[in-house]
Parts: structure tokens; C-alpha cells; sequence
């Protein structure tokens, strides 16, 4: 028993140990093209925080959670007036890529992504 214990706890701290703390390049691909917003993110246990950059969408704060390899960012935007709920959700796999969906106005806009560290 001990033995499993031991295998078990080591599996979840390998599973904790992704650090998304650092710059960001999303290719982010939706029904009317591909965008490359600049994310910049700090990690803090399985709290996120950050920035979010990008022609389409502005500058906003981003809040978000990491829970093994799963990861979910969001932020609000403004557009003509109204303003939507951005959300993020991915995976990030064993080269520390991040793949995932894209989420604008709860449905109004659907995308996917991925996401690689950039060097700025």
C-alpha cells in the first residue's frame, strides 16, 4: 500500500508542476481568421493573473486557474458598446504547449488555439 501511495502522490505532483508563469503567443484560429494575441501570465500555486494583448481584442487584465494540465483564462472586452466574456480553456501537453478552445459572448464567437512561450 505504501508503494501505491507513494506512485500516486508522485503522479500529482508531476501533474502540479506546470508553470504557465512568462510572455505568451497564442495563434488563435476562429470562422474569420487567425489572430496572435500576446499573453503575459504569473502563476501563483493554481491561481493565474496577467495581460492580454491584441489587435482585435485590446489590452485587458486576465484572471485564470491551472488545475494539473488544464488551464482556463478569462477577461471582459468591449465591442460597439457591449462588453463579453473572453474565455480560454486548454491543455498543456508534455512540450509545455498549450492547445485548446476559445469562447467570445458565451457562444458568439468560437475558436480554437496554441499556445506557445514566446521570447519577449
Amino acid at each position: 500500500t505504501a508503494i501505491a501511495i507513494t506512485i500516486v502522490g508522485a503522479a500529482e505532483v508531476s501533474a502540479q508542476s506546470v508553470n504557465l508563469s512568462g510572455a505568451w503567443t497564442f495563434t488563435v484560429t476562429i470562422e474569420t481568421g487567425v489572430s496572435y494575441p500576446e499573453v503575459l501570465l504569473e502563476q501563483d500555486g493554481e491561481s493565474l493573473v496577467g495581460r492580454y494583448s491584441s489587435d482585435q481584442l485590446g489590452q485587458s487584465a486576465v484572471l485564470g486557474s491551472v488545475r494539473g494540465r488544464e488551464m482556463t483564462i478569462s477577461f471582459s472586452t468591449e465591442f460597439e458598446g457591449q462588453f463579453y466574456l473572453v474565455v480560454y480553456n486548454g491543455t498543456v501537453d508534455k512540450e509545455g504547449e498549450i492547445t485548446g478552445t476559445l469562447d467570445i459572448g458565451a457562444g458568439l464567437v468560437l475558436g480554437t488555439f496554441v499556445a506557445a512561450r514566446s521570447e519577449h
